[in-house]
C-alpha cells in the first residue's frame, strides 16, 4: 500500500476527500482560525490530484472566500464536495459577523462541470420543508450527504437540547431542501460523548453490501474528541430511527493512537489501487500538555488539527477496523 505522510496535510480540520466520476481526487478541509474567530475560518479551499498521495503536495485553491461582514462571514466550518445530479456542490456551515454563533448550513453550486477551475454560485442556506419548524432554526452544521436504493439523505448535528445527529431526504435536482421531515439518528448518551460538551457532529457514510454505516464525531474538539458508529442494515428502512443502532464504545479515541490525540470528523475515500482509506483529523499528542506550538485555551482556535490517512481493515464478518 501507498505510503501516506503524517500529518497528510499540516493545519486542516475536518477533511473531506473523494473520488470523481471521472477517477480525479478532490480534498477540502476548513481552513483553520488562529487564536479567535476574527483571524481565519473564512474561506473554502480545494485541491485535486490524480492520486490520493498528489492531494498532499497539490496546489490548494480558494474557490470562495468568505464576506467581510454579515451573513456568512464567520466560522465557515466543515465544507463537503459532492456530485449530486450530475452536478458539484459543496455543502458548509458558517456564522454571521453580529452573531457568530448563528451557524447554519449553506450550499455552493459549482456554475461548470469543473469544480476546481469553473466558478461557484452565491450560498443557499438550507430549507426545511413548509411543515417543519424545527429543523436549521438553531446552530446547525456538519452536513454531509448519500444515496441509496435511489433515495438521497442529508445528515447533519444540530443542538436541540444537544448537539444531536438529524436525518432527511432531498430531491436531487435541488439538494438545498429537504422533502421529509428529519429523523434523530442519535444524540449524546455515552460518557465519551459528552466530556467538555454533550456532541454528536461530523456524520459521514460507508456503504458496504450489506450495511450502511454512519460514523460520527463526540465530545470537544481537544484530545477528547472521538469517533462513533452507528449501523443499518442495508434493506432497512433507513428513515425509521429503530433502523440505526449505535455501538455503546468509540471506534477511534486518543486511547488508540501513538502520538496523536482526538481524532475525529473523518472521511473515507478509496484510493486509486483499491484500498480503503479513514481521512482524519487529529492533533500531536503534545497539544495535551499545550506543547503543540499553537496552543490555545479554545481548543477550537488552535490550528495543530492536521489531516491524517489511515488504511481501513475488515474484520472476518466484513465490518470496518479503524484501529
Amino acid at each position: 500500500m501507498t505510503a501516506y505522510p503524517n500529518p497528510f496535510i499540516p493545519e486542516r480540520a475536518d477533511p473531506y476527500a473523494m473520488r470523481a466520476p471521472d477517477g480525479t481526487f478532490y480534498f477540502t478541509a476548513s481552513y483553520p482560525a488562529f487564536g479567535d474567530a476574527e483571524h481565519g475560518y473564512d474561506r473554502i479551499v480545494l485541491r485535486k490530484s490524480d492520486t490520493v498521495k498528489g492531494l498532499a503536495s497539490a496546489e490548494e485553491k480558494t474557490i470562495w472566500k468568505a464576506p467581510s461582514s454579515g451573513v456568512c462571514s464567520r466560522h465557515i466550518w466543515a465544507p463537503e464536495i459532492h456530485f449530486i445530479g450530475g452536478k458539484w456542490y459543496i455543502f458548509f456551515a458558517a456564522g454571521n459577523s453580529d452573531d457568530v454563533w448563528n451557524i447554519r448550513p449553506y450550499v455552493l453550486c459549482c456554475k461548470g462541470s469543473d469544480p476546481y477551475n469553473d466558478g461557484w454560485s452565491s450560498p443557499v442556506r438550507m430549507e426545511a420543508v413548509a411543515s417543519d419548524k424545527q429543523s436549521f432554526r438553531s446552530f446547525s452544521l456538519d452536513m454531509t450527504y448519500f444515496s441509496h436504493a435511489d433515495a438521497h439523505y442529508l445528515i447533519w448535528a444540530e443542538i436541540i437540547g444537544d448537539s444531536s445527529l438529524f436525518m432527511a431526504e432531498i430531491d436531487p435536482s435541488e439538494p438545498w431542501k429537504l422533502i421529509s421531515h428529519p429523523i434523530l439518528l442519535t444524540k449524546p448518551e455515552y460518557d465519551w460523548e459528552k466530556v467538555r460538551f454533550r456532541v454528536n457532529e461530523g456524520p459521514c457514510v460507508l456503504k458496504s453490501k450489506d450495511k450502511i454505516y454512519i460514523f460520527f464525531s463526540a465530545s470537544g474538539t481537544g484530545s477528547e474528541y472521538c469517533i462513533g458508529r452507528l449501523s443499518a442494515d442495508a434493506d432497512a428502512d433507513l428513515m425509521n430511527p429503530a433502523s440505526w443502532h449505535k455501538l455503546p464504545c468509540p471506534v477511534l479515541s486518543t486511547q488508540d493512537l501513538e502520538g496523536e490525540s482526538g481524532p475525529g470528523h473523518n472521511s473515507f475515500v478509496t484510493d486509486e489501487n483499491g484500498n480503503l482509506l479513514l481521512v482524519y483529523h487529529a492533533r500531536p499528542a503534545c497539544h495535551l500538555d499545550g506543547k503543540c506550538g499553537t496552543f490555545t485555551d479554545d481548543p477550537l482556535y488552535d490550528p495543530c488539527r492536521h489531516a491524517r490517512i489511515r488504511k481501513v481493515d475488515f474484520d472476518k464478518n466484513g465490518v470496518p477496523i479503524l484501529k
